[in-house]
């Protein structure tokens, strides 16, 4: 099944059961849907079967099978920032993704996210995302352009063979020196987006480096190089935290606990995937490069991003 505007289809099986109707069957099995729009989209022939034919609701029901739709964002808000090519091959791709734009589709994000744009722009719909960065977080990222040569790639992140630097802006804490291996065990804040730092071996470990530093008119802050060697989920946001130097513009992990309580209070941003129209304040948090031997043309790799953090001073003074 070919994709439509950069986003890749997704399918439904027809199990064993007693439905007579297609109709009928996909009402039950999405109830969540509001009936009223899964009927519209069933009209419009927006479903269809492995053929590439549109079903209707009086579709005689046959069991085991695949039928293929694509999802709707209803209002998806448009990110509007370009996702700059920094390299592309028959086997790599490399984008430097802005701030605020999603990794992958979730929530209401669907044509507005790194993947379903490289996808469009390339026209191919094989194309995969080898990692991840949080929507708020903006540089580096890597596409695979054939499924065959994923797992290869893949292995390299899994066995931590990739070298990945990172540069934030942070305030810089009194009661601490720089460099600073921070290692630290990590896991998820029960029923929330967050995460948290908690007893126990670690399970993450990031280099930290102050590269320059400067006064804002009340507190000193730093140009920080961050150099992850596990990846775990807002691994830099949460080490940041943890050694009081929360990353600038961070509403997940700011040190001020009012703020941070009405965070956790609001249950609509307990999903990164939420919708936002305002586009002001972004994360000061880059990744700055990936390099690796690639496991394909056994050639060094290095990719860069040509951003600027937005609160980095034209000269800043050295640390």
């Amino acid at each position: 099944m070919l994709g439509r505007d950069g986003v890749a289809p997704s399918r439904v099986w027809l199990p064993q059961g007693q439905w007579r109707y297609v109709g009928e069957f996909l009402l039950q099995r999405f109830p969540h849907l509001d009936s009223a729009q899964m009927l519209r989209r069933i009209q419009q022939g927006d479903i269809v079967d492995a053929q590439g034919q549109p079903v209707h609701y009086y579709t005689p029901y046959r069991p085991q099978q695949w039928l293929w739709y694509y999802r709707v964002a209803e209002n998806e808000v448009p990110v509007p920032f370009p996702l700059p090519i920094l390299y592309a091959d028959d086997y790599l791709i490399a984008v430097d993704k802005p701030h605020f734009l999603p990794s992958i589709p979730s929530g209401q994000y669907l044509e507005h996210t790194a993947v379903a744009r490289v996808r469009k722009h390339f026209n191919n719909y094989e194309i995969t995302p080898l990692h991840r960065l949080d929507r708020e977080t903006a540089g580096v990222m890597l596409f695979c352009v054939q499924p065959c040569y994923r797992g290869a790639y893949q292995a390299l992140f899994q066995s931590q063979d990739i070298q990945k630097e990172y540069e934030a802006i942070a305030p810089i804490p009194a009661d601490r020196s720089f460099p600073v291996q921070v290692q630290r065990r990590i896991q998820g804040v029960p029923g929330q987006f967050l995460m948290q730092c908690v007893e126990g071996p670690p399970n993450s470990d990031t280099y930290i480096e102050l590269l320059s530093q400067w006064h804002d008119g009340t507190s000193q802050v730093g140009h920080f190089r961050l150099q992850p060697l596990t990846g775990r989920k807002h691994q830099l946001r949460v080490h940041m935290r943890s050694l009081g130097a929360p990353i600038v513009n961070d509403r997940w992990y700011a040190l001020n606990e009012s703020n941070a309580a009405s965070v956790e209070a609001d249950s609509a941003a307990q999903n990164d995937s939420t919708q936002t129209t305002d586009f002001k304040d972004p994360l000061q948090l880059l990744a700055r490069s990936i390099a690796f031997i690639d496991p394909i043309s056994r050639d060094y790799r290095e990719f860069r991003s040509e951003r600027t953090l937005q609160w980095l001073p034209a000269r800043p003074n050295s640390a």
